[in-house]
């Protein structure tokens, strides 16, 4: 275990998402170098980070013994080998979603981590979102009773003012298959119950728009809905989507036997609770039927409290869960402990996506689904 009084030295790669956290201002950090192939990038991460030494190329500064742990936000299909390239070179790893693109390479990381013994956690935002931290605490107390199902949605429409860049180029997100950027929603039920996901059928909507042609994951669809099954027998639902007449949101609704938890819409409804109730009424046509009790949720801001050290009870991304992200890392390298989420739990989170968006393209078939133990 390190020393108290030691600081975790770490180094920020990707000037896009790696922008927004705060190592900087954790009292257990010290940001020793970033990393950025632009110079316009590696500019934004010294001013923020306040650091002095930067480089252009994640080998480069892997190189430096100096840093002991890496914060990776570079694109997403380069996050298996990045990964693996900075365990192997001894650091310990925190990602941006999602671990890998393929099965193969989940499983290139699980062994990279096993075979090093060093941390590697996923910066999943819907892990630390304040909605799922009430509605953990609801299923810890058992206010849910059985979780019976889930309905998780992620809509991003107009996804595709980022397929190319300002000249023309495709970017990496060209064409990207919704469902391999599931762990937003496949997060939101699994690290509520850590239950894992078993099977799923999931079924594209494409439109032959000439913007999808090419792309370098073959993609014909716009959008995804899977049903998933997991171990507990939850019903989990999820939906992803980029085009379409749709409100943008991130959220979740858990349904349980005694209790239901609606988070938050953007532009629609509050947070909610549903509690099952023995009173009656009688529906429009006449029918008898249960009349639960309907309340709006007053959401505590958890990032207030003390599940944060003072320097980072601030306002941040992803409904406050960037310091919760911050603080977890940092935190699991001093304890010398399994960071929350561990490289168990964080492919656990990404493989259903991979098989959702396999199943998509076989027409809806049921498929099984390997978890972390069975790779």
């Amino acid at each position: 275990m390190m020393s108290q009084q030691t600081k975790v030295k770490i180094a920020v790669v990707g000037a896009g998402f790696g922008s927004q956290f705060y190592f900087h201002l954790h009292p257990n950090c010290e940001v020793v170098a970033v990393a950025d192939e632009s110079a316009a990038g590696r500019s934004i991460l010294q001013n923020i980070y306040s650091c002095n030494l930067a480089y252009g190329s994640l080998t480069d500064l892997l190189a430096n013994r100096n840093v002991e742990a890496v914060a990776i936000f570079t694109p997403a299909p380069y996050h298996a080998a990045h990964s693996i390239e900075a365990l192997e070179a001894g650091k310990h790893v925190l990602c941006a979603v999602p671990v890998g693109m393929t099965v193969d390479e989940c499983r290139a990381v699980k062994y990279a981590a096993e075979r090093t013994g060093l941390i590697y956690m996923m910066a999943e935002t819907s892990v630390f979102r304040q909605d799922t931290i009430s509605s953990r605490q609801f299923y810890e107390a058992g206010e849910f009773g059985k979780l019976i199902a889930a309905e998780a949605s992620y809509h991003h429409p107009g996804l595709e003012k980022y397929f190319f860049d300002h000249q023309g180029r495709p970017t990496w997100r060209h064409g990207l298959p919704p469902m391999l950027y599931s762990t937003h929603c496949t997060s939101f039920l699994l690290a509520v119950t850590q239950d894992v996901i078993t099977s799923v059928s999931c079924v594209g909507w494409g439109d032959d728009d000439p913007i999808l042609k090419n792309n370098a994951f073959n993609n014909p669809f716009w959008n995804q809905t899977a049903l998933f099954q997991t171990s507990h027998q939850t019903a989990f639902k999820v939906n992803i989507s980029w085009k379409g007449a749709l409100m943008p949101t991130d959220r979740c609704e858990w349904h349980g036997e005694k209790m239901s938890f609606y988070s938050k819409d953007p532009k629609g409804i509050p947070s909610s609770i549903v509690r099952l109730t023995d009173v009656d009424t009688v529906d429009d046509a006449g029918f008898l039927t249960s009349d639960p009790q309907l309340e709006v949720y007053q959401q505590p801001i958890w990032w207030v409290t003390d599940m944060l050290p003072s320097e980072l009870r601030i306002e941040s991304g992803h409904d406050g869960s960037h310091t919760f992200i911050t603080h977890e890392f940092i935190q699991a390298i001093k304890d010398d402990r399994s960071p929350f989420p561990d490289i168990r739990q964080s492919i656990n989170y990404t493989i259903p996506g991979i098989l959702a968006h396999e199943s998509s393209l076989r027409g809806g078939e049921c498929l099984a689904i390997p978890r972390y133990e069975d790779l």
